[in-house]
């Protein structure tokens, strides 16, 4: 017998993480085949799916508009950076986007499941919480990075 009890206490280990989304995160840390991973909580499903994905040539400007503008995501970028002494670098930002012209609902759903999803893409490097652009611009990067 199988069923899947809705809210209430179960809210933030309910909602599962479609199996593509880590083979897409995988893809991303270990061929740099993606540039940016887009997260979405679909809830018809129940669970977190991958809903874009940028190609190795795009760049910060190009994820960032590829955010709603007013609904909530998960995200992982991969920054890449040249440190002080001229070696190319890269590190793995996990972005929650939660913009306070969001639902309550949404943004209620996406705090409660972030866990879950944060806990499947293990080589992350850093993590952000943004509520609007200025919490996630490129100077932000860069300043955990150096």
């Amino acid at each position: 017998m199988s069923f899947r009890f809705r809210g209430g206490s179960n809210a933030s280990s309910g909602m599962g993480v479609a199996e593509h989304c880590k083979g897409t995160f995988l893809e991303l840390q270990r061929k740099k085949a993606h540039r940016y991973v887009i997260f979405k909580i679909d809830e018809k499903k129940n669970q977190v799916v991958v809903e874009k994905t940028g190609s190795p040539a795009e760049n910060y400007e190009d994820f960032t508009s590829a955010l709603p503008e007013n609904d909530c995501r998960y995200a992982v970028y991969d920054f890449d950076f040249v440190t002080s002494d001229n070696c190319q670098k890269s590190k793995i930002f996990f972005i929650a986007w939660s913009p306070e012209s969001s639902r309550i609902r949404a943004k209620m759903l996406y705090a409660t499941s972030k866990g879950r999803l944060r806990h499947d893409l293990d080589g992350v490097h850093y993590e952000i919480q943004a509520t609007d652009s200025t919490e996630m611009e490129l100077d932000v990067l860069r300043e955990r990075v150096y």
